[in-house]
């Protein structure tokens, strides 16, 4: 958590959504390099894996970017 002296910058809810985000928003990024990978080995049902797990990931950022949102204007959800 975020803190200044005693003062806290942002709430521990703001802070896990912010890291949930910031490890999905990474791996989105990461599963172009596997894709890649699986390509470069001739495996197409890992290419199709791989592609269908980045597109959850890419679901589950845009849920948490919106969750955060919320929490960040009203404090709470």
């Amino acid at each position: 958590m975020s803190t200044n002296g005693n003062t806290k910058v942002i709430n521990d809810l703001e802070y896990d959504l912010l890291a949930v985000l910031k490890s999905k928003s990474d791996a989105v990024q990461l599963y172009d390099t596997y894709v890649k990978d699986a390509e470069s080995a001739g495996s197409q049902p890992c290419v199709e894996l791989l592609k269908k797990l980045q597109q959850e990931d890419k679901r589950h950022a845009e849920e948490v970017r919106s969750h955060l949102k919320e929490v960040m204007q009203k404090g709470k959800m």
